[in-house]
């Protein structure tokens, strides 16, 4: 069974019913046309015995009212068990989200955006560059750079050419950058990996963070 629309597609899968929502259109339309499918077009299809529900949210960043009206559309539908529910969180949306910055952090300068962010130039010693996010450097991060600075373990630093004074990850500190081992500099990124900042050339990221972004 396959019936599909505009902003809603319900599919039939192996162990009961997938609800793809469009991740694009208008919420407010998306949850019209989601109550319009199960009360009138497509009671009669939906009726019947209990049947497990899959809600794929796809690419929107949804808020837990948001999900709950959704979910509660179809809990309505007595037989519909929604088993699983796929959604990205705004936290993660806003990760996501890549803010392009171009020119230099001078010393005694702090840029802080929210989001993710890819930074053109150099971020001088003295300098701050603070990000939700990641922080992407085209450039010489020669300061202060602080990723996930509203507790986002899973941010990551990477920079072109990596010397900076401090680096920090949510609430970790790294050492300095003269205690790294480490005399060039080379295209690198940081991480936290069991509560601990690591350092590594950039081109093993999609090791470390598979699915993220490719490296620079």
């Amino acid at each position: 069974m396959a019936a599909a629309g505009h902003r809603v597609t319900i599919k039939g899968v192996r162990d009961g019913l997938v609800f793809i929502l469009n991740d694009s259109c208008d919420f407010t339309e998306l949850v019209e046309e989601l109550r319009l499918k199960l009360e009138k077009t497509h009671q009669t299809l939906l009726s019947g015995p209990p049947v497990a529900v899959h809600v794929r949210f796809g690419r929107r960043a949804v808020t837990d009212a948001e999900k709950e009206e959704v979910l509660s559309v179809i809990r309505r539908q007595g037989n519909l068990i929604v088993k699983s529910v796929d959604c990205l969180r705004t936290q993660e949306a806003e990760r996501d989200r890549i803010v392009l910055l171009r020119g230099v952090v001078r010393s005694g300068q702090v840029v802080r955006r929210e989001g993710s962010v890819l930074f053109v130039g150099d971020v001088n010693p003295g300098g701050m560059l603070v990000a939700t996010g990641d922080i992407y450097v085209l450039g010489a991060l020669r300061g202060t750079a602080h990723a996930g600075a509203d507790g986002d373990e899973q941010a990551i630093i990477a920079a072109s050419y990596m010397r900076p004074t401090q680096l920090r990850i949510a609430e970790v500190v790294s050492r300095p950058a003269d205690e790294w081992g480490v005399e060039d500099a080379y295209m690198e990124f940081a991480y936290l990996r069991d509560g601990r900042m690591e350092i590594d050339k950039l081109i093993r990221l999609p090791r470390v963070r598979p699915g993220g972004p490719a490296p620079l």
